[in-house]
């Protein structure tokens, strides 16, 4: 659905009751962030938590949000993406402190009685919790979400040719990281 045909679906968000535009934004946005979110964590509760939260965010500060569909868009997103950033730093930090006071490596190996299906599901989510949040999100959007490079350039405010590298540089971490659970 292009630009001018969701603008006849969902008007403009500038309605003078916040309430009301944030209304507008939640269903004109919500099934986009929800799948994006669904993406970015483990779970769906984990996702509707992290939508909810991005929505918290447009209600504490409406005059942040801009105006059109597209601008409003990439406002939430990347609102949502620093939400699931902060807390990919709380988890690491907390995992690291949990790692150095136990004193045991940060990875655990997989239990080698659970089903191929769920080890290699396993690896994959370990795998992307290894990157960089940033890295994290743009392999999520291209490969799993499927958006276009200038897309993703445009919702998280880089160039393309940022997006190209970390793209290629996720990709290559994740083959590392894949190589090295499939040996274990």
């Amino acid at each position: 659905m292009d630009e001018l045909n969701v603008a006849r679906v969902f008007p403009p968000a500038e309605i003078g009751n916040p309430v009301e535009r944030l209304a507008i934004l939640f269903d004109g946005h919500y099934d986009r962030l929800y799948r994006l979110a669904r993406r970015l964590t483990a779970s769906a509760d984990d996702a509707l938590d992290l939508v909810q939260e991005t929505f918290l965010k447009a209600a504490r500060y409406p005059k942040a949000i801009p105006s059109g569909f597209t601008k409003e868009e990439a406002w939430l997103v990347r609102v949502l993406i620093n939400i699931r950033r902060d807390q990919w730093r709380k988890t690491s930090t907390r995992s690291r402190f949990e790692a150095t006071a136990s004193g045991t490596g940060l990875l655990e190996p997989a239990n080698g009685d659970v089903e191929g299906a769920l080890i290699a599901r396993f690896s994959v989510w370990r795998a992307l919790d290894g990157l960089s949040p940033r890295r994290r999100a743009i392999v999520v959007m291209r490969e799993l979400e499927g958006i276009a490079i200038p897309a993703i350039a445009s919702l998280l405010g880089i160039s393309q040719i940022t997006v190209r590298w970390h793209l290629s540089m996720g990709r290559r971490d994740l083959s590392t990281a894949l190589k090295a659970y499939l040996e274990e």
